[in-house]
């Protein structure tokens, strides 16, 4: 089965930015999506970003709250997808999850995801 690692996490003032990696143990077929999702404490897992696996083009997902600020892209020959987060706010402040799953109908919920990584933990200070 799939193996996901995130890293990149870490302390960033408001405003600043940040860049999330996913790595994937084995290739990442193309039927698959990878998403970003984060959980903060206290709340609900909350869908951030998403990128099918395409071989000709990945198509993108975004979550309300986190659009024109969060940019997903993908390596798919490194098997990686990345998140670059600008403009943090301390309410991005979560533990981020990279998924992947496939037979996707939306591809933002998190129950369509079979794989998940351990998270990484960002914290962005006011």
């Amino acid at each position: 089965q799939v193996q996901l690692v995130e890293s990149g996490g870490g302390l960033v003032q408001a405003g600043g930015s940040l860049r999330l990696t996913c790595a994937a143990s084995e290739r990442i077929y193309s039927s698959y999506t990878m998403g970003w999702f984060r959980q903060a404490p206290g709340k609900e897992r909350e869908f951030v970003a998403a990128i099918t696996m395409s071989w000709t083009v990945g198509t993108t997902y975004y979550g309300d709250s986190v659009k024109g600020r969060f940019t997903i892209s993908r390596n798919f020959a490194k098997n990686t997808v990345y998140v670059e987060m600008s403009s943090l706010k301390p309410e991005d402040t979560a533990v981020y999850y990279c998924a992947a799953g496939r037979l996707m109908s939306t591809g933002v919920a998190d129950t369509e995801y079979n794989y998940w990584g351990q998270g990484t933990q960002v914290t962005v200070s006011s």
